[in-house]
């Protein structure tokens, strides 16, 4: 058997046809694939702009992509360093188990150190077993104290709208 030859890569605006294919699996695995509203204008506006607002990274074999993450600047004013925030990690299924999440990991440890990051910090749903192992694997801690805490738009505007009533 041949040894498969995976690359990582930092994804350029040419690459967005592939990361919106991603983000539409990764949405399916998630089951949620009715909340994807990324569209090739927006992420080019947002991950290639003047400033980008995210970065990702590519998993390729011969130049086709089979994987991603996304992530983004953080700080952290305890350690008084930057982090890096891991949205998204996904791997196409039939790519699963060749060290391709792995690579992606290896890959944002590397730009962690670069950038004298002193975190990584990511959220696996609870039901990921196969996620939360593999995350182990990688010396993840599964930190149970914290719980993820969302403001949706509607809320941001709702609260927009309390703080106009108070100014």
């Amino acid at each position: 058997m041949s040894e498969v030859n995976i690359s990582i890569r930092q994804a350029q605006s040419k690459d967005i046809p592939s990361i919106i294919e991603l983000i539409h699996l990764k949405a399916e695995f998630d089951g949620c694939p009715e909340t994807v509203k990324a569209t090739p204008q927006k992420l080019k506006e947002d991950l290639f702009g003047d400033q980008p607002l995210a970065f990702v990274l590519l998993a390729e074999i011969n130049k086709d992509a089979i994987g991603f993450a996304t992530y983004h600047f953080i700080y952290s004013t305890f350690l008084a360093k930057p982090g890096i925030w891991l949205d998204d990690l996904y791997v196409k299924a039939e790519h699963r188990n060749q060290k391709v999440g792995e690579l992606l990991i290896l890959h944002l440890c590397q730009i962690a150190q670069e950038k004298g990051c002193g975190k990584i910090d990511w959220t696996v749903a609870a039901s990921n077993e196969r996620g939360i192992k593999f995350y182990q694997r990688m010396g993840g801690k599964i930190l149970e104290r914290a719980r993820l805490c969302r403001l949706d738009s509607q809320a941001i505007a709702y609260n927009n709208k309390c703080l106009d009533g108070i100014n």
